[in-house]
């Protein structure tokens, strides 16, 4: 690595750290995915769909109820829908990471609709897809196995008001075959959430993007 690019990782560096130190309290940053030019396959990969949405972690604490985009910004009082789902779990304290949502009437997520409803304070249009428990009641979650975190998950969201639902994930290991299909039905993409790792960018956590 030449004196340049160590200069230049050392700003990031140094940017992110300052950044970090804005965040406000309760955030956890996302692990966000790694562009991939083919689609995983086989057991070890769990496949769901990228809604088009905006990333949010979730965050009660009591009664105190925030809903962060992915940099850490309030969102609370742009999704009522989400942060009265959030205030009703019948937890003492949870984080959830998903994507907040607008969809059209046949089921598809519309990131313009998203955009026009988190516009307008008090809307109701926008809903979380949750596919992380990031934290629950005081237990961080994260160095669970994957299984254990989604069976947790879904047991918590089971009787959730509409405000957040499940992002189901697909029974099937055949990365291609699903992105196939995805396709033609508006996905925009397949991710692989096995990974442990929160916070900067994966590699056991991928995307594809859907082209045409």
């Amino acid at each position: 690595m030449g004196p340049n690019r160590r200069a230049q990782e050392r700003e990031r560096a140094a940017a992110r750290a300052a950044e970090a130190g804005r965040r406000p309290p309760g955030f956890i940053e996302p692990c966000l995915p790694m562009l991939a030019r083919t689609v995983p396959s086989g057991p070890p990969w769990v496949h769901e769909i990228k809604h088009d949405g905006f990333r949010f972690i979730c965050r009660r604490d009591g009664d105190r109820v925030r809903v962060f985009s992915r940099r850490g910004n309030d969102y609370t009082d742009r999704v009522p829908l989400i942060a009265e789902a959030l205030a009703k779990l019948r937890v003492k304290s949870v984080t959830l990471d998903g994507e907040g949502v607008v969809c059209r009437p046949d089921g598809v997520s519309d990131f313009d609709q998203l955009r026009a409803a988190v516009g307008r304070l008090g809307s109701r249009d926008a809903f979380l897809y949750a596919f992380a428990l990031l934290e629950l009641n005081g237990d961080d979650l994260r160095p669970y196995e994957w299984q254990v975190r989604r069976a947790t998950l879904t047991s918590l969201l089971r009787k959730a008001r509409d405000g957040i639902r499940l992002c189901e994930h697909l029974v099937i290991t055949d990365g291609n075959t699903l992105f196939r299909h995805a396709r033609p039905n508006g996905g925009t993409s397949r991710i692989a959430p096995g990974a442990r790792r929160i916070g900067s960018r994966s590699r056991t956590l991928t995307r594809r993007p859907r082209r045409g």
